[in-house]
């Protein structure tokens, strides 16, 4: 191998940038860490605002060729690169595990479907996407949707390919091109990306990745003047620091912020149905936007729910995430193990009792799936985001009590609702702030549908049309029925 190049779980992966359809080094280089093993991945090359730029000139480059392609093109190329997903599907995989600690098996059988479905899904979208002419006083109303421009995606670390593609996809099929900057600490999938997607015909330019820290390449991308899209997945405070850089040039945002969801159990609820909903927020390590970390139980059925429970999460097995029999793999990094147990220990101190875990385990990057009662609803833990196996558990008298409880957080993300009754999940839902509000449910994601936040969970909406609404220049081209001279 060069020393450009690392072997991941025997697959090799460039570790340079990728711009204008050459791969680039930079002068300088950051560790690639595994959370599985504490092995080095990689010395991934370190971006500076010179690729940055590089990048984005690149992307301006090849956009009015990209842009000119022709829909049924466009749909071909994003075709064949989830035809090139599918083909390196376990490579992807067994790359992903060792990069984020994600269980091996689930990179498997949804994640890295999921990736080849994104490009699918929207290949497919662009060549339905319309609307219908109307009419104003004789005259015809033409609506259409203009490629934007170069497009800047910054993606997170906890589902690295899966979010880079709900955002690549449809930014390509709208004809724009995109520079695509990945998590560092999750970068290898990236790259492997753009190796398929050259494979499957992209034209250079159209794609480029660049790697790096956020706090020395991130301005040079979100404030360059010839971006015209900005999508990020990510933390409040780091959208706060994007939103102020594309300030300047009025570049339009899409932002997802994550939260701090919550799920309501009512005493007429499929109590193990409720369970089995509570222990799945554990998956990924907690590592999940979406998750519902705040449990709220009526209290007439709160013990028996703790007691089940507690026997359910027993039955967790916590380990290699590359074994088949594991259900929760390891924290991605060594400092958000040390934010999750901050968390935990200062709850702990304010008066917080857990019921299950309240500690890391000895050996590796694991924290203990925990459940903590006993909390208040203004306390730390309630209201800011963990992003760890960590629960908390609050009761509620009725329905009025259960809405105030859960919408008493400055996030909007998402709630899930287990209960019997559809007239009350129909009274409940309409009154959750909240993106997506799941019933007797978790995690059902159609690509059809809207996907964003409210309040401090994000701004705008992808999804379906949503996505080409927010990656286009929409046009009404408005025709008068007079003046025409005959011909054509």
């Amino acid at each position: 191998m060069s020393d450009h190049t690392t072997t991941v779980a025997g697959v090799a992966v460039d570790t340079r940038h990728w711009i204008g359809g050459e791969r680039v080094a930079s002068a300088g280089t950051f560790t690639d860490v595994s959370p599985v093993d504490g092995g080095v991945l990689g010395e991934i090359a370190r971006g500076t605002a010179a690729e940055a730029a590089a990048a984005v000139a690149a992307a301006k480059a090849a956009f009015p060729g990209w842009a000119a392609t022709p829909r049924e093109e466009r749909a071909r190329v994003l075709h064949a690169i989830a035809d090139g997903v599918e083909r390196r599907l376990e490579e992807l995989a067994v790359v992903e595990t060792a990069d984020n600690g994600a269980l091996l098996r689930s990179h498997r059988r949804g994640v890295m479907p999921r990736v080849a479905h994104n490009f699918r899904f929207f290949a497919d979208w662009l060549l339905r996407l319309g609307h219908e002419d109307f009419d104003t006083r004789g005259h015809t109303n033409h609506v259409s949707w203009d490629p934007a421009g170069p497009c800047v995606l910054i993606t997170p670390w906890n589902a690295p390919l899966m979010l880079a593609t709900w955002k690549v996809a449809p930014a390509l099929a709208a004809g724009n091109s995109v520079v695509l900057k990945p998590a560092e600490w999750s970068p290898l999938t990236a790259s492997l990306l753009a190796d398929i997607a050259a494979e499957a015909g992209l034209p250079a330019g159209v794609l480029n990745v660049v790697q790096g820290y956020g706090s020395e390449i991130g301005d040079a991308l979100t404030g360059h003047p010839d971006v015209r899209r900005i999508s990020f997945t990510g933390s409040v405070p780091t959208a706060r620091h994007i939103a102020a850089s594309a300030a300047a040039n009025l570049t339009p945002l899409s932002l997802e912020l994550g939260g701090k969801s919550p799920l309501l159990v009512f005493a007429d609820a499929d109590l193990d149905l409720a369970v089995d909903l509570a222990v799945e927020q554990y998956d990924n390590a907690g590592q999940v936007c979406l998750a519902a970390t705040r449990l709220l139980v009526e209290e007439g059925v709160a013990e028996e729910f703790t007691r089940r429970f507690v026997a359910r999460a027993a039955g967790l097995v916590q380990g290699d995430p590359r074994d088949e029999a594991t259900d929760i793999g390891p924290t991605i990094h060594p400092r958000q193990l040390e934010k999750i147990d901050g968390f935990v220990q200062r709850a702990v101190k304010a008066g917080a009792r857990a019921v299950i875990g309240g500690h890391r385990r000895e050996d590796g990057q694991y924290y203990a799936p925990t459940l903590l009662a006993d909390v208040a609803q203004d306390s730390e833990i309630v209201q800011e985001e963990v992003f760890g196996p960590v629960l908390t558990l609050q009761t509620f008298r009725d329905e009025e009590e259960a809405v105030r409880l859960a919408n008493d957080t400055r996030f909007g993300l998402a709630a899930t609702l287990a209960t019997g009754d559809r007239e009350r999940a129909r009274r409940v839902t309409a009154r959750l702030v909240a993106g997506t509000v799941w019933v007797n449910c978790f995690f059902v994601r159609d690509l059809r549908a809207p996907f964003g936040g409210s309040r401090h969970s994000g701004v705008g909406r992808e999804g379906g049309t949503w996505s080409f609404d927010f990656y286009c220049d929409l046009k009404n081209t408005v025709t008068s029925p007079k003046g025409w001279n005959g011909h054509g």
